[in-house]
């Protein structure tokens, strides 16, 4: 149980560190994610609906941007297990940078082959106005989401010891 529970919060601090690079990146006028469309989405799917030709014109759905925020987290935290499926629980315990920003790395496909896609912005955003720059982007994004998860262990690690 205590493993999960480290995972859990490894999860949403990494997911936290994202968000002030996000937030950071905002200020800086980069365009960010738009939460309310991910709740958008996930409720529709919840609904039956996978995909959408432009997610901003799709019906709301009550209650969206929790939902969005909610499903941000959610993901965050299932990354989080992921990294420590493969990297062993005792990563948790002496966390290293290199595996936490490869596994953060390797979540981009999650956004590249299923949400974008499923949103209406295309695979590898090809439906945007510039597919590369969005490409990099959310690699950059979660490159800083996998550094998070390394430095959420250490703080995780530091205050259960």
């Amino acid at each position: 149980m205590n493993d999960i529970i480290k995972v859990i919060c490894i999860g949403i601090g990494a997911t936290a560190v994202m968000d002030i690079w996000l937030l950071f990146l905002k200020r800086l006028g980069v365009p960010s994610l738009n939460f309310t469309f991910i709740g958008r989405w996930v409720g529709h799917l919840l609904q039956g609906r996978i995909a959408h030709d432009a997610i901003a014109k799709a019906e709301p759905i009550p209650g969206e941007l929790a939902l969005g925020w909610g499903t941000h987290y959610a993901i965050g935290i299932g990354f989080a297990s992921l990294l420590v499926m493969l990297a062993g629980t005792d990563w948790a315990a002496n966390p290293t940078l290199l595996p936490a920003v490869l596994v953060g790395m390797g979540t981009v496909v999650a956004p590249l082959l299923v949400m974008q896609p499923a949103m209406g912005a295309g695979f590898f955003a090809s439906k945007t106005p510039t597919p590369l720059k969005n490409c990099l982007r959310s690699l950059a994004n979660h490159s800083v989401f996998g550094l998070g998860m390394f430095l959420a262990a250490i703080l995780v690690d530091g205050i259960v010891r």
